[in-house]
């Protein structure tokens, strides 16, 4: 049996703004349509955590970092194009 990729996610937003609660629902809803069981989602506020976003590079939000696996992706938005979002990440070669 193969194990299979965990892909490891960072979403930067702003409180409870918007734009930043829609992006968070769709990345939750997305990862457990498309990666049920292997995914880690880390959301930093960066209202709270201003040093973090700086040190980052992180100067817009919502913005989704894919940590893992390689390479990097940084997307900026409410992530409301699904299939652009599973593109612009990677994912579409996971999709059944």
């Amino acid at each position: 049996m193969t194990r299979q990729t965990r892909y490891k996610f960072r979403l930067y937003v702003a409180g409870d703004a918007l734009n930043s609660a829609k992006a968070r629902a769709r990345l939750m809803a997305l990862c457990q349509a498309h990666l049920p069981d292997r995914h880690d989602i880390e959301i930093v506020n960066v209202l709270t955590h201003p040093e973090r976003a700086l040190a980052d590079s992180v100067f817009m939000t919502p913005m989704l970092v894919k940590l893992a696996p390689l390479p990097q992706r940084r997307i900026v938005g409410a992530l409301s194009q699904t299939e652009l979002v599973m593109q612009t990440l990677g994912l579409e070669a996971t999709v059944e």
